[in-house]
């Protein structure tokens, strides 16, 4: 049997006939979502201005909260973890952890912690949970990161009931790749010949992610066809998780904060936005202008900032005004490779006249890179202790 131009060629008497090759889904793992997007309305949020930013990034409604199942609670150094999981109205089932302090007893403040972007979408959460047996792309993750620490289960050990969950695209949520669509195929092989000759023998979790890295496009041109974007997606997890958490026993529903270094980050100010119940947000290694990424840094960042539009809604620092009632810390880094210099300091001015005369935002530049460091952490806790207390 040969191959011509991407179709088999089958034997036949007087000739050959030309069967097509089967294409891989290049939405393998969400062959329903398409369905669901179609047929809901967009999210329906409680202000005008945060309907503008959820019509913006195309926000699927969600159905009913969904049940949520327990599988497994441990107890150790202080923090009592349970995982947890759920079944939204499309794609793989949602594994989260659900972190408090050990032998704690109800109502406490909760915090949703959100994973950052990290290139790794093999993993999510397990990134920001001290568990017993960790994937080595988590710890690697926890290390480069966060500076080692894990962040949710440090959070709860502060007093609070803390829910880390995978989010559209990552974790749990993540796409099937095993057989992967032809473009993704095609860039991975490349990177796959680099590594053998290099010597790399890379682990499962390098192979996903360097496939995922690729079919990032694919999914944002499916989410833009449906009338939504990668941004809106998981937007559309997080809300739904924010509803499990405060739906939660011993959660003080009326006291929840966000969490999130860099695209957790942009997480973070997305779901304070979308959100009433969000109380205290902190951003950490995510803020600039958009004017400030262009030319050069476009790059630098995935589908998850850049929704194609939203420049037109507004700046990103001006999103912060759509909050319902957070007040929100903002995390800098001076020498985050990122983002410029100019464009946070620009975006630090902005804040400072749009929160003029509040305490709705507190600014903060930390020397070194893109890392949520041991001390840039201490004062997010600070911070949501201080904003959540009561």
């Amino acid at each position: 049997m040969d191959v011509l131009f991407g179709e088999t060629t089958a034997p036949k008497e007087g000739g050959r006939k030309l069967v097509p090759t089967a294409r891989p889904s290049a939405i393998a793992g969400y062959d329903d979502w398409p369905a669901y997007v179609r047929h809901k309305p967009h999210h329906q949020a409680s202000t005008g201005p945060a309907q503008e930013l959820s019509d913006a990034l195309g926000v699927p409604g969600a159905d009913a909260p969904p049940e949520v199942t327990v599988h497994w609670e441990e107890t150790y150094d202080g923090a009592t973890t349970t995982q947890l999981s759920w079944q939204l109205g499309f794609g793989p089932r949602t594994t989260g952890w659900l972190v408090r302090p050990a032998g704690s007893s109800g109502p406490l403040p909760g915090v949703l912690a959100l994973h950052c972007h990290g290139g790794n979408k093999f993993g999510g959460a397990d990134r920001l949970v001290e568990l017993p047996d960790s994937h080595p792309s988590a710890a690697a993750d926890r290390a480069g990161h966060y500076d080692g620490r894990p962040l949710a289960t440090d959070i709860a050990r502060r007093g609070f009931a803390v829910l880390a969950h995978d989010t559209f695209a990552w974790g749990s949520r993540k796409f099937d790749l095993s057989t992967p669509p032809w473009r993704t195929a095609s860039a991975t092989a490349a990177r796959q010949a680099q590594w053998r000759e290099d010597g790399v023998v890379p682990s499962d979790a390098d192979e996903y992610n360097a496939a995922a890295g690729f079919h990032e496009d694919t999914v944002a041109k499916a989410a833009g066809l449906l009338g939504t974007s990668l941004a809106g997606m998981v937007a559309h997890d997080d809300l739904a998780a924010v509803e499990i958490l405060a739906a939660l026993p011993d959660v003080d529903q009326d006291r929840l904060g966000c969490i999130g270094f860099s695209g957790g980050g942009g997480r973070s100010l997305a779901l304070a936005a979308l959100s009433p119940r969000i109380r205290a947000a902190v951003v950490t290694c995510m803020m600039t202008t958009f004017e400030s990424l262009l030319p050069a840094y476009l790059d630098a960042h995935s589908w998850l900032l850049q929704t194609p539009g939203l420049w037109k809604l507004g700046d990103w620092p001006e999103l912060t005004v759509r909050a319902a009632a957070a007040r929100f810390l903002v995390q800098y880094a001076l020498a985050d490779e990122l983002f410029p210099a100019d464009g946070m300091r620009q975006a630090h001015r902005l804040l400072e006249s749009l929160h003029g005369g509040t305490d709705t935002y507190t600014g903060c530049f930390w020397p070194g890179g893109h890392v949520f460091t041991a001390a840039m952490q201490d004062q997010a806790l600070d911070f949501l202790a201080q904003s959540l207390a009561s």
